[in-house]
């Protein structure tokens, strides 16, 4: 039902699909690029509901003036809702949200509840809830990664710290879809951080694996997150500031 559609060099841009009346129509989220987001949809004949941005950088908005003027549109819908923080002006958000608001698009069985995640920026936002599955599902675009996190573009590291503390508190079972293949080289920063953590270690080689096999590591879950992300180890601000510093300048 969600799928991954690369982009750049390593970034992925997800496409919500569903198996109901309206199995021909997507959602996409943080489409930095157009042309293979049009690529798939024409490949596969599908149309484009509505696009969810989570922040104003340029590989996650990038796409959104093509796919909206250029993308099919379900029938009887005039425009492309574009989704996105409410706190920054993002050329070509027509529906700006906030933490607490839901987006729903009916017709996927698709009900998103915004959560404000600042830190990597100031306007980042995630989206969590439920999209024609019993599982839960996240978007946090460059917020949690697996096994790591977003560098500190604008926000401060007790930002970050708490927007973390968010995420970690949601079910176990969670689905997390973030919007880069970083978890081969943040898990080497990990068990550089904790050699003798048995979790990390363990899902490093099942990833070196996947990688050398150019497969993707996503999406991954809270539940692996917490046994295996080292940022969401940190028992506060001070601890995970420390080791944002160190992930920054580590080149293991």
């Amino acid at each position: 039902m969600i799928r991954a559609v690369p982009a750049f060099e390593d970034n992925y841009i997800w496409i919500i699909g569903c198996d109901t009346e309206a199995a021909d129509e997507v959602v996409v989220v943080d489409p930095g690029d157009s042309a293979p987001v049009l690529e798939d949809l024409s490949q596969r004949g599908l149309k484009l509901a509505a696009i969810l941005i989570t922040h104003h950088h340029r590989d996650h908005i990038g796409g959104i003036a093509e796919l909206t003027q250029q993308a099919p549109r379900p029938e009887g819908q005039a425009k492309i809702p574009v989704y996105g923080p409410s706190n920054r002006a993002i050329a070509g958000i027509t529906v700006p949200v906030r933490a607490g608001d839901v987006v729903e698009i009916g017709r996927l069985n698709c009900r998103l509840s915004v959560i404000e995640v600042p830190g990597h920026t100031l306007d980042h936002i995630a989206y969590f809830g439920f999209c024609a599955s019993s599982q839960p599902v996240l978007f946090c675009g460059d917020t949690l990664f697996a096994a790591g996190c977003g560098r500190l573009f604008e926000g401060t590291a007790q930002q970050m710290w708490e927007s973390l503390q968010k995420l970690a508190a949601l079910p176990p079972d969670t689905a997390v879809y973030c919007t880069h293949e970083y978890t081969q080289s943040n898990l080497k920063f990990a068990t550089h951080c904790k050699p003798l953590n048995t979790d990390m270690r363990a899902r490093r080689a099942h990833v070196e694996q996947l990688r050398s096999e150019h497969c993707m590591t996503l999406p991954s879950s809270i539940e692996m997150e917490l046994l295996t992300n080292p940022f969401l180890q940190c028992a506060d601000a001070e601890e995970f500031s420390v080791m944002r510093k160190q992930k920054d300048n580590f080149r293991g």
